[in-house]
């Protein structure tokens, strides 16, 4: 009760400081517990929409005009969640950051349909636990078990739009997107994940009726294509529709022609020029990063380049290839400057000297803080004898990593040789050994061969 007085009090504040644009505008705002900045940012699809401050009481309000309905999502700090806007609503939400998504709830007009959101994403991370078990199990159980849990996904949809008859079939479409598209993509990635688990060799021949759900997708939706229940359901599609070629399974990286042959399925079953343009960039790239070397797939990057309509994003994909060739393995790697955290400038030489040295070039567009500093101190307590180094590309002194030994963590500005094989703007990790010499030019931190790249580094 005292949390949504809290609410009201919010909303009340703001509707009685706006009073004549209330019928014209729409507001979103709340209070922030524990912030971590002083800012929220809203966002749609890839765009900003506004900066909003937080007061001296952690609060924040945005008024804006002539918005348009649909999904939108908020950032704070490192944590984001998506909303969904409609004109003239008020919706005030209320969170701590110490359990974000947690403790988020909503008052206000369009509360009842994020709160809902908010419970299907919640739910969702619960059911992660589920599949873990159901995964195990031979396709007939998994089938059936699977057809329960939409089934009561079913029931709560119809429930809910049967006691809301005013909402927008908008709305009911993204509520339907969030109950049942978790569950169709663990549908997606059970053939994969079962072998995993069964110790199997080969996937199980499963017929159509297994993937009787694909009839009523929609996977051609471009407002949908920065929403992750369905961003994640249609890259599983994909990828099962490629091995249903005939590939066999692969776990540490994808072959040239898996790669090559996704891209044309991508191709033929993406419609949308936007978000064909999206799934195939993130394919080729994600497969570079998963091979974590130096090796380019030339077949796969030149299917790429003939099937994007994007020149922006194939000028990026170049650039990287460019940064790939500049560094060299066998060779002593070209000292650059860097700056630590007192805003000292040191030689990369001098750092590394005389140690096996792990060197993460970080970029928050493409990697956040959280995944950063929980995957150096897995491998740095796993490799206690390799310097594991981050540098923050175009970074100042106040980008550091929480949770990190602020000692390993520098950044470079414009000025640094470092840019020249930074072109993209891309992460990067080098391996260099103790004499200076490049072991692995594009290893990657999300790979699973960093593991015997880390101890071939130490066996040396």
């Amino acid at each position: 009760m005292i949390k949504h007085l809290l609410f009201y009090i919010i909303i009340f504040n703001a509707i009685i400081g706006c009073k004549s644009d209330k019928d014209s505008h729409t507001f979103f705002g709340g209070k922030i517990i524990n912030p971590k900045t002083n800012h929220v940012i809203l966002y749609a699809m890839d765009k900003v929409i506004d900066t909003l401050f937080l007061d001296n009481n952690n609060r924040f309000l945005g008024r804006f005009k002539n918005i348009s309905e649909g999904l939108y999502y908020f950032v704070h700090g490192i944590e984001n969640q998506y909303i969904y806007l409609e004109p003239k609503d008020s919706l005030m939400l209320r969170l701590n950051t110490w359990d974000f998504d947690e403790s988020l709830v909503f008052a206000g007009k369009g509360a009842e349909r994020n709160n809902i959101l908010i419970d299907c994403f919640l739910e969702d991370e619960k059911d992660n636990k589920v599949f873990y078990k159901l995964n195990h199990l031979e396709p007939r159980e998994f089938k059936e078990k699977t057809d329960s849990i939409l089934f009561l996904k079913d029931i709560t949809y119809k429930e809910y739009i049967t006691e809301h008859p005013d909402e927008t079939s908008g709305f009911n479409t993204v509520l339907n997107v969030a109950l049942t598209y978790p569950i169709y993509a663990r549908i997606e990635r059970y053939p994969i994940v079962h072998l995993k688990y069964s110790n199997k060799k080969d996937f199980h021949d499963l017929d159509e009726t297994f993937f009787k759900h694909r009839k009523v997708v929609n996977i051609n939706k471009d407002s949908l294509m920065y929403y992750p229940p369905y961003t994640q359901y249609v890259r599983n599609y994909l990828y099962n529709s490629t091995y249903s070629l005939g590939h066999k399974p692969m776990a540490n990286e994808y072959s040239s022609d898996f790669t090559k042959d996704l891209l044309n399925t991508i191709d033929t079953k993406i419609s949308s020029k936007k978000s064909k343009n999206a799934f195939l960039k993130q394919t080729v790239i994600g497969h570079f990063y998963r091979k974590s070397s130096c090796d380019v797939n030339k077949d796969a990057f030149n299917t790429y380049f003939e099937l994007s309509t994007s020149d922006e994003d194939k000028n990026h994909v170049r650039l990287l290839l460019t940064d790939n060739k500049a560094v060299h393995k066998g060779k002593k790697i070209n000292n650059f400057q860097v700056y630590d955290f007192n805003e000292r400038k040191q030689s990369i030489h001098k750092i590394i000297k005389n140690k096996n040295s792990f060197l993460f070039f970080w970029n928050p567009e493409y990697v956040s803080p959280m995944y950063i500093s929980s995957r150096m101190n897995y491998l740095s307590k796993k490799f206690p004898d390799i310097q594991f180094i981050q540098i923050k590309i175009d970074g100042n002194s106040k980008n550091r990593i929480h949770k990190l030994d602020i000692k390993n963590q520098f950044y470079i500005d414009a000025t640094s040789e470092a840019n020249n094989f930074l072109t993209s703007k891309m992460p990067r990790s080098i391996i260099i050994d103790k004499k200076g010499i490049v072991q692995n030019g594009y290893a990657s931190i999300s790979s699973r061969k960093i593991y015997n790249q880390l101890k071939e580094l130490i066996s040396e």
